[in-house]
């Protein structure tokens, strides 16, 4: 015999883990604290102005 699956039931089910699935990501995507993502603009500026600072210029030949 075959489960008799209620499809209201298992409609919402999907649904439901459907949701948790997109909240677990913009968790992961969005769920910094701020002090994290100061941080990160901290590196990135120290190695922008690193790499700028190697920079070659073509003018002052």
């Amino acid at each position: 015999m075959a489960e008799i699956v209620n499809l209201t039931r298992a409609r919402k089910a999907k649904a439901r883990r459907d949701r948790e699935s997109e909240a677990d990501a913009n968790r992961r995507r969005f769920g910094r604290t701020k002090a994290e993502k100061a941080t990160d603009q901290d590196a990135e500026t120290r190695t922008r102005q690193s790499l700028d600072g190697k920079q070659l210029d073509p003018d002052k030949s």
